[in-house]
Order: C-alpha cells, then sequence, then structure tokens
C-alpha cells in the first residue's frame, strides 16, 4: 500500500475546508502511522501554471506545514486534476507494482474525486478514510454536503472503499 498526499498546499489548507482541524488532524495522524509502519507516503503537489500565484516558487503552492514531507519521500507536481496526469508518478507505480492506494488530501470534489476515479479505472485498489479529504462550499452546495456525496454516497461500492479513520489506521500497520 501506499499513502498518496494530495494537494494540501499552503495556499489552500486553512479554515475555509470542512471540518479543517480534524482534517488536519486525521491526515497528520495517517502520515506518521504509514511512516511508523514503512509504507511509503508519497505527496502530490496541484501547479496551476506561471503567475496564478498557485505554481512553483509561489508561497501557496508549498506543502501545507502541518504535513510536510520528509527528505526522503516523493514529491510529484501535476497541473490537471488526477494525479495520474503527471506521467513520473503513473510510470512509477508502475514500476514498483502496488496496486493499493490509500487517498487523503484536497480537494474532495476536484483532485481527490478525479484521482480516486483514474486510480479504480487502472485497477488500483483505492482506500479514502473518512475525514482525510476536505473541500470548500461551492456555488452548488456546501462543504459539508459535497464531502458527504463523495464519500458517503459516490465512492463507496463503486470506485472506492470508504473507512473509518481507525480502519485506515489499522491497514497502515498491516492489521486488516
Amino acid at each position: 500500500m501506499i499513502l498518496l498526499v494530495v494537494d494540501i498546499q499552503k495556499g489552500i489548507t486553512d479554515e475555509r475546508l470542512y471540518a479543517f482541524d480534524s482534517f488536519i488532524e486525521n491526515a497528520k495522524h495517517l502520515i506518521d502511522t504509514a511512516r511508523k509502519n514503512n509504507v511509503e507516503v508519497i505527496y502530490v503537489q496541484h501547479d496551476d501554471g506561471p503567475g496564478t500565484g498557485f505554481s512553483v516558487g509561489d508561497l501557496d503552492f508549498e506543502i501545507a506545514d502541518q504535513v510536510a514531507p520528509l527528505e526522503n519521500e516523493k514529491i510529484f507536481i501535476k497541473d490537471v486534476n488526477s494525479c495520474f496526469g503527471n506521467k513520473d508518478f503513473t510510470e512509477y507505480l508502475e514500476s514498483i507494482g502496488e496496486k493499493e492506494l490509500m487517498v487523503i488530501g484536497l480537494q474532495t470534489n476536484f483532485c481527490i474525486d478525479a484521482t480516486v476515479k483514474s486510480a479504480f479505472d487502472r485497477g488500483y485498489k483505492i482506500v479514502v478514510p473518512a475525514g482525510a479529504n476536505s473541500t470548500f462550499d461551492n456555488e452548488y452546495m456546501d462543504a459539508e454536503t459535497t464531502y458527504r456525496y463523495y464519500n458517503e454516497m459516490m465512492w463507496p461500492k463503486r470506485f472506492a472503499e470508504c473507512v473509518p479513520i481507525e480502519d485506515a489506521v489499522k491497514r497502515l500497520c498491516g492489521h486488516y
């Protein structure tokens, strides 16, 4: 299994997110658990392009301090919603033969959804821990409704196994 940490970047990691405090605590707990159990942690950052304020070299682009990667952890940059839009990321996963991903991060209705569905289409087993992805209010739904739509209705029994945080921790420890 690989723990995939998607787009938890300074420019979008703040109190505007649904259940911000518990999201950060859950993400930190899963990352720490993965590291302690020798589960590879891979980070992905979204790049909106030069001049957007959310690109390589911009403060908002940087990974949030609360979940900062260790020096030896891989970081991939993408410019589309799905992590699989990065050829190097896709080739790396193929080269190691890992077919199970635990996906956490931002935003539920954009990059997390696109990554979950892209991984599913490629034959990966996807685990989405409860409370470890989040998003903002939008013009159609508030953040909680958006979160619940994907985590409780869209992904389960279709694209991913959505599990309580306790079960995700057990999986990272190899107890499932």
